[in-house]
């Protein structure tokens, strides 16, 4: 295992205006040019949990750069070059305070709130008769608030109108794309034997008002996946094993298990190597089971943080 995971950076590109550490990401602004590094921190319930994991931040770049080049047709996206595994440069747009959250069934936290007895989440209704793993109807939108540090909420869209995150054409707008988006992931994912549940999105938008699709799309980060054939098996028969998933869920539940679920005053488990490494070991297989490509790692002789900047500079010099 790479001894050295990218845990956080802290680099400075000539025009550099200003760099934001966010959960996951360091972001650097160069004018109108956003520079973003995919550490290998890793995040549950809205807190950074203590240790890196290697390769994760590798996994979530090239995936998300392999989406959004396969969604291409149905708006446009923010991404100009990969010039790192770990590293996206895109232009800099105006970000929709939100998270378009689509649910294509009953897991996580939307099973929380249904076996607590709730029939609606962000003002959408949850029909009666469900067990958790089923499909919804129709995928349904539960948008979340971005929130700048602390945990997200969930919002409706009455309310994101409301309070001017988005006005009700943008919002209109908005689910359309994300529900276009889902449907595609949804679709390859199938081709890949795998379910796509539920993942979001983000959206911004340039100063002619096009909008744009931003940040990550289909990634372990931000969606929820299950092996297609342990997922049909179960739907058919609940007397079969529960879905094997292939997502950060795990990570959740291992946390939940621990006794740790973001609430005040509770401690972060220990992470042991051996878990570390099994995190690991879970982003590459999703990589390599979504993309059907082989993952590689970077030289574990080559310090990552020289390697970033070196490639950085030099594809700054190109745009």
């Amino acid at each position: 295992m790479n001894t050295q995971p990218i845990a956080s950076t802290d680099s400075t590109f000539p025009g550099q205006t200003a760099a934001y550490h966010g959960k996951v990401r360091d972001v650097y602004t160069i004018e109108d040019t956003l520079v973003v590094v995919a550490t290998d921190r890793i995040s549950a319930f809205d807190v950074i949990l203590p240790r890196a994991i290697p390769y994760k931040g590798q996994v979530l770049n090239q995936l998300a750069a392999y989406f959004l080049d396969k969604t291409t047709d149905i708006l446009p996206n923010w991404l100009i070059a990969t010039p790192d595994p770990n590293v996206s440069i895109g232009h800099k747009l105006d970000p929709y305070k939100i998270e378009m959250v689509v649910r294509g069934g009953l897991v996580g936290h939307a099973w929380r709130e249904y076996s607590a007895g709730k029939r609606e989440l962000c003002g959408e209704a949850m029909p009666d008769g469900l067990s958790e793993y089923d499909m919804f109807p129709a995928p349904i939108i539960t948008p979340s608030t971005k929130a700048a540090e602390g945990h997200d909420e969930d919002i409706s869209a009455r309310d994101i109108i409301a309070t001017g995150l988005a006005t009700a054409d943008e919002f209109a707008q908005l689910s359309q794309y994300a529900l276009a988006l889902f449907a595609r992931g949804q679709q390859l994912a199938r081709d890949r034997g795998l379910v796509l549940m539920d993942t979001k999105y983000e959206f911004g938008k340039s100063a002619d008002g096009t909008i744009y699709v931003i940040d990550e799309i289909h990634t372990p980060d931000s969606s929820r996946y299950f092996y297609a054939d342990t997922y049909d098996a179960y739907v058919a028969d609940h007397s079969q094993p529960l879905p094997r998933h292939l997502s950060k869920e795990f990570v959740r539940e291992w946390l939940m298990a621990n006794n740790f679920s973001g609430k005040d005053g509770e401690v972060v488990p220990d992470m042991s190597d051996d878990f570390v490494t099994s995190v690991s070991d879970r982003y590459i297989e999703l990589f390599e089971q979504l993309s059907g490509q082989t993952f590689v790692k970077p030289a574990v002789d080559q310090d990552p943080i020289e390697r970033i900047n070196t490639r950085v500079l030099d594809a700054l010099k190109g745009l």
